[in-house]
């Protein structure tokens, strides 16, 4: 929307605010002409599509804290232990929760190895090697 208005020479307008689509009509391009009607057309669609997003995001949002605020025990409490950390919000904490921390893993290495943060077994110091379907195509 923004890219739009520039190429028709408006640059002090705003079209994620509120009111932004009331205000389009008084639109004027540095000649003093009015936009042209298919642009404003479709700007006012655009914003009515940003609208719908922004909605659903807080919707999503919404329903996500809900889930959260239920028990202080079990997955909830380890997300709302990683959400302090500085860093991790609450998004980040839930996925880690439901990615990682709640497989079965026998080890801090296994949770190192799975996170990439440590060679897996069959990697040697500086030696790789492939194992698996990468390397089935290119055997001689």
């Amino acid at each position: 929307m923004k890219a739009r208005l520039i190429r028709l020479g408006i640059r002090n307008f705003k079209p994620p605010l509120r009111h932004a689509s009331e205000r389009l009509e008084t639109l004027r391009t540095p000649e003093g002409v009015p936009l042209p009607p298919n642009n404003v057309a479709e700007m006012r669609r655009d914003m009515v599509s940003l609208r719908r997003v922004r909605e659903k995001i807080r919707e999503i949002e919404a329903a996500r804290l809900q889930r959260l605020q239920v028990p202080e025990s079990g997955p909830h409490a380890m997300v709302k232990l990683l959400s302090r950390i500085i860093g991790v919000g609450i998004e980040t904490a839930d996925m880690l929760v439901h990615e990682i921390l709640s497989r079965q893993l026998r080890d801090r290495r296994a949770v190192a190895r799975y996170a990439r943060l440590t060679g897996v077994p069959d990697e040697s110091g500086k030696r790789r090697r492939e194992k698996g379907l990468a390397r089935a195509g290119n055997a001689r």
